[in-house]
Order: structure tokens, then sequence, then C-alpha cells
């Protein structure tokens, strides 16, 4: 799934953090970081946005639960 505009990253992450499964980036050269990896979300942080925003971020979640999840912080933030 493709997610955009994310401005508040803390609530994002807190999000990815109470998923049940997997969930990870996807890069431009379609390597996968496991974001429930605190390492990778700082890495991910840090490489992708500079600004405090996020504009656009492919995301992969395994368990349908975890996408649900997702889905709504996109709907909320």
């Amino acid at each position: 799934m493709k997610v955009q505009n994310i401005t508040d990253i803390n609530k994002f992450f807190e999000v990815v953090d109470s998923c049940k499964g997997r969930v990870e980036l996807v890069t431009g050269e379609g390597d996968r970081l496991n974001l429930k990896s605190k390492l990778c979300q700082y890495v991910s942080m840090a490489n992708i946005f500079s600004n405090g925003e996020i504009p656009e971020l492919e995301i992969v979640a395994h368990e349908k639960e975890d996408i649900d999840k997702l889905i709504q912080f996109m709907m909320n933030y």
C-alpha cells in the first residue's frame, strides 16, 4: 500500500509498533526494511525525509488487522 503525507512521524511509528505482524518499507531499489526494527525506523527517517514530512512511502503489512490499523491512521492524520 502507498501511504502519503505523513506529518506525525511519532504517531506513525507508534501504529507500526502496535502491529502484530511484519510491516515493511519498500525502498526505491526494491529492498524491504522491517519497520518494527528501531534501527530501520531511524535509517528510514534519516533517508526519506528532511523537512518533517514523508511525502509517500510504499508499505507492506502482512496481517489484515495491521493493514486496517495503518489505513485508520492515514484516515485520521
